[in-house]
Order: C-alpha cells, then sequence, then structure tokens
C-alpha cells in the first residue's frame, strides 16, 4: 500500500464500487473484464520513477494490451471438441476473440506460437489488428463499462466520446483517443492491483463458464486463461544460463540440468514474459519464492538488465530480436517501480528459501528512482 500507510476510505470505497461493476449482470461479452485488467496494467506500465501512476492512457495501448490478454485464450480449449474456442459472448463469439483467432489462422497457425513471434513475423497484419481491436474498444466497451443499471458513473475514467461514436469520427483531427482516469483510481489500481487482478480473472472465468455452461466444467479453465506456463520458457533458459554464469539468480549455487525459470516480478502480480521478467534459478529457490517480491539485494542485481548501454542489456535485446522474444524494458521496469514504490515498510521480501526481510524503503527508491 502507498507510503506505508492502510489503505484509505477512498480506496476502500473505490473497491467496493469497482467490485460492484464486476457484478453487474447487464453485459453480454467478457470485454469488461478484459478492459479493466488493461487499465490496471497499463497504471503499472506508466508509472514513473517517483511512483506516480500515468493520469491517461492512449486506446492504442488499451489494444495492445487486450489483445496480449486475449492471444492464449485464442486458442482451442481442451474442454470442447475438435478446434472449437471458447466463447467469450452469450450470444456467438465476441467480435475481438474472431478478429485475434483470423490473425492467427492467417499469421500464426501454430498454437503454441507467442504473441511476440507472430507480431515479428507479419507486423502489417498485426498492426492493423490491433487498430481493429482499438476501434472495437473505443466503440463498445469503454463508454458502457461504468454503467450500473441505466445509470453512467465515470468513477474510474472519462472519455471524449459517447457510446454513439462513429469510426469515421475518431481519424478527425483533434479527436482525444485517450482514457483520462478521474481522481485517484489510478492510484488506487496501482495500490489495489494485487487483490483486483485475482477478483477480475475469477469474475472473468465464471462468465466463460456461463457462456460455455454445456461443455466446460474443467477446473483447469484459470490456469489454461491466465496461467504463466501458457508459453514455453526453454528457448530463453540456456541464454538466461550462459548470462548468469550458469549460476541460480538468488543463491549464487550452481545451476544444474533442472534449473527452472521464474519471473521476477511474479506472474500472478503483472503477466509477463518480457525476457527482463525472466531469471534461471534452482528449482528449490523458485517455488520458495513462488509469488513474492524479491529482497532489496536481488532487485539491485535485476536492475542492470535495464541498462541498454551495458553488456548484459544488450545481451538481452540481441537474444530477444534472435528469438523473436518479447522484449519491453522500460514497460517492465515501469512496473517494478509500480510494485516497489509502494511497499509499506513492514513488507515481508524474500531473501531465500524460508527467509524474508523487512523491505528496505530508504534503498529501494534509491535504486528505482534513476
Amino acid at each position: 500500500m502507498s507510503r506505508g500507510a492502510e489503505p484509505d476510505r477512498g480506496a476502500i470505497e473505490f473497491a467496493e464500487r469497482l467490485i460492484a461493476l464486476l457484478d453487474e449482470g447487464a453485459y453480454t461479452a467478457t470485454y469488461k473484464f478484459a478492459v479493466l485488467l488493461a487499465l490496471l496494467d497499463s497504471c503499472l506500465e506508466g508509472t514513473s520513477a517517483a511512483g506516480a501512476p500515468p493520469d491517461s492512457v492512449a486506446t492504442a495501448d488499451l489494444a495492445r494490451r487486450v489483445t496480449e490478454l486475449y492471444w492464449p485464450q485464442t486458442n482451442p480449449y481442451a474442454g470442447l471438441s475438435g478446434t472449437a474456442i471458447l466463447r467469450q459472448n452469450s450470444s456467438g463469439q465476441a467480435e475481438i476473440i474472431r478478429d485475434i483467432r483470423r490473425f492467427r489462422e492467417r499469421n500464426a497457425p501454430d498454437p503454441s506460437t507467442p504473441l511476440a513471434e507472430a507480431r515479428a513475423k507479419a507486423p502489417l497484419q498485426f498492426a492493423h489488428l490491433l487498430e481493429t481491436v482499438e476501434w472495437k474498444l473505443i466503440e463498445m466497451p469503454l463508454p458502457r463499462l461504468q454503467v450500473m443499471g441505466r445509470v453512467h458513473d465515470p468513477f474510474i475514467y472519462r472519455i471524449g466520446w459517447d457510446a454513439h461514436v462513429k469510426r469515421p469520427q475518431t481519424r478527425v483531427a483533434g479527436f482525444d483517443a485517450r482514457v483520462h482516469f478521474v481522481g485517484k483510481a489510478a492510484e488506487y489500481l496501482v495500490q489495489l492491483g494485487g487483490l483486483l487482478r485475482p477478483l477480475i480473472e475469477t469474475k472473468w472465468a465464471n462468465r466463460i463458464l456461463r457462456f460455455n455452461r454445456q461443455m466446460v466444467s474443467d477446473a483447469g479453465l484459470p490456469e489454461f486463461l491466465f496461467g504463466a506456463e501458457r508459453v514455453s520458457l526453454g528457448a530463453v533458459r540456456p541464454v538466461l544460463r550462459e548470462l548468469q554464469g550458469d549460476r541460480c539468480f538468488y543463491c549464487g549455487g550452481g545451476l544444474r540440468s533442472a534449473a527452472e525459470v521464474d519471473h521476477f516480478v511474479p506472474w500472478a502480480r503483472w503477466p509477463d514474459n518480457g525476457i527482463e521478467n525472466l531469471v534461471a534459478s534452482h528449482p528449490g529457490c523458485n517455488n520458495s519464492k513462488r509469488d513474492f517480491f524479491a529482497a532489496t539485494r536481488h532487485l539491485e542485481a535485476w536492475l542492470p538488465r535495464f541498462d541498454q548501454t551495458s553488456g548484459l542489456g544488450r545481451n538481452l535485446r540481441d537474444t530477444a530480436g534472435a528469438l523473436d522474444w518479447d522484449t519491453h524494458p522500460a514497460r517492465t521496469l515501469s512496473v517494478a517501480r509500480a510494485f516497489y514504490l509502494h511497499l509499506p515498510g513492514t513488507a515481508k521480501l524474500w531473501l531465500s528459501r524460508d527467509a524474508f526481510e523487512n523491505a528496505d524503503r530508504p534503498r529501494i527508491v534509491a535504486l528505482l528512482a534513476s
């Protein structure tokens, strides 16, 4: 929570209103969940070196994040027959799902293809996909998301258009294609993200179960929708081991054949396979760390990856290019700032197997301020 304080009443009221919004039943697709997670991620990714979230986010950035969220969900689901994918609309299929699926069939037919690889192989087609998704967000969920019953209550954001907008209007000079956060909404999304993300994901999975009631009752559905193992990390494991001198990132011990790839910023806090967020570790260290934030000394050892003039930074960037692997160091560093700079002094950070330490706030601020 921010600056070591308990959440203020404003944050609690914000959370209560958002939870009520999630329980609102008057919507027919899963867009609301995707947009809320995209807004949350945009606040994390736009956090400044001082820990301040952004005042607004471009609809193009929301479209990129929504596409990333839906990408693995447009693969065939094992609980369905043949190549069927999960329905995400009460009648038919959600248009964004159809658009992403169409792009995949034409440009990334292998279900295991990561989004970064598909984007690199078909950049023009992917850019067109993002434009299509952006328009759908402008047209449908963004004007309607904050409606309870028939009442429009813009407590999260304000936009400069309504539900009657036409696509040609968005192409006119002066159209403000940005979502502007209201009051402290962006700050609250950052503060409450660790609580809101699993709640939104649970509501999303339950809605999909409702849309696919006759075909899906698989307890593995949440893992399929949001799980960390949607992309094989085996391709980057050898490179990470080499860059780390074949030693565990956390304990420094020599790595053997069972080395694992860990998400430094935990996947449960921010789903990201960007190469800067990945480290090679012992299975025991990885299993012990789980979804905890790493201790200050680990943070200090991790930050040199973002120096693009250093050998490590260049090697990571070159590896990502050679493997068509995702890399977005600015976003990853901003997310780390969002989390670490909002930790209270009493927060327990993972140090080693079964060992924790209190957050060293002055040191964390000094490390992330540059």
